[in-house]
């Protein structure tokens, strides 16, 4: 049965909170629109999953109000935790039961008589692709198997608003595939999903709107489309003949278009927005005067293309660094290994 609400799951005002002397919200503003996946989108650090906690009822805010479907996080504290249901970003399973036991278990805790917690846990075994591993203790899943069974966990009841806080960090490309399809089907039956992610093609992928976090305050909110455009309507991705050219490509590529160029690891590659609010030529139009200028100029491209900006472009636009840095990311691939 399909339970999609209307209006919005939460509303959220100048949202603060404070860890002794470090400022985790500072004055943070959220609405989300109740049936659909909301991502909040920010690097570690930048409030995203103390924002969680607040709203899921699991901190009070030092400042601020906040409602889930109509309900305070304070002072209604109960009537949202009925409500809501919260994935971490660490299995929150018991790793010596099966999985069977443990969702088994969790539906019993719920109210849920013996032979209709064990229905709810093979039905939900057998949606997450999980049947086959059902016996098998969960310390001995795969990462992937993990989050699933995690997730498996947290709409037992079937929330309204289901907050997944970093589902896919350390996972394998096939098991982020994986627990994507399962948020997608989660929505697609009437939870409203808040998605914290540090990954920006999670955000592009499943959210319909999202809200960039940086510092404890939303710095940016709207459609995936919507803020690929505020910093511009394409992008111009370049690859140089020779490296030792990329200092004066890059002096070129300022002149020509009159924004900031990024420099790629690859010591050939560049990468500039073009077609910016203000400028008198369209970002086909800046692009060809660009590679004019490079020709004129003696330097050989290789390659290019022109496309949409990316949403780790426009998070750089905002913030002046990058949603992930190189060492998170490596950090990150070592993991999933």
């Amino acid at each position: 049965m399909n339970r999609r609400s209307t209006g919005l799951a939460i509303e959220a005002e100048g949202l603060t909170r404070s860890f002794g002397e470090t400022r985790a919200l500072a004055g943070m503003d959220l609405r989300v629109p109740a049936g659909t996946v909301y991502g909040l989108l920010g690097p570690n650090g930048a409030g995203k999953t103390t924002a969680v906690r607040v709203l899921a009822t699991l901190l009070r805010p030092d400042g601020g109000t906040a409602r889930v479907f109509g309900h305070d996080v304070v002072t209604e504290a109960d009537k949202v935790r009925s409500r809501v249901s919260l994935t971490g970003q660490y299995a929150s399973v018991d790793e010596d039961l099966t999985g069977t036991e443990n969702l088994v278990l969790l539906a019993r805790l719920l109210g849920l008589r013996k032979p209709a917690a064990r229905e709810r846990a093979a039905a939900l075994l057998a949606a997450f692709g999980l049947t086959e591993a059902s016996d098998r203790q969960v310390k001995k899943y795969s990462g992937g198997m993990r989050r699933r069974i995690d997730i498996a966990a947290s709409i037992l009841n079937t929330p309204d608003l289901l907050f997944l806080d970093e589902p896919t960090t350390g996972l394998d490309p096939r098991s982020r595939n994986q627990v994507w399809e399962i948020v997608r089907a989660v929505v697609s039956h009437g939870t409203t999903v808040l998605l914290t992610t540090q990954y920006l093609d999670e955000a592009d992928q499943l959210a319909g709107r999202i809200a960039v976090v940086d510092h404890g305050r939303v710095i940016a909110e709207g459609t995936p489309g919507e803020l690929k455009s505020s910093v511009g309507s394409g992008t111009v991705h370049l690859r140089l003949r020779e490296p030792n050219q990329r200092p004066q490509a890059e002096l070129v590529l300022r002149e020509a278009l009159d924004v900031p160029v990024q420099l790629a690891a690859d010591p050939v590659a560049l990468t500039a927005r073009v077609g910016e609010a203000g400028s008198d030529l369209d970002a086909s139009a800046q692009a060809a005067r660009a590679l004019g200028d490079l020709a004129r100029a003696g330097i050989v491209v290789d390659d290019f293309s022109l496309g949409q900006p990316s949403l780790d472009e426009v998070f750089l636009a905002l913030t002046d660094h990058p949603a992930v840095s190189a060492d998170e990311r490596d950090d990150e691939l070592e993991a999933a290994r």
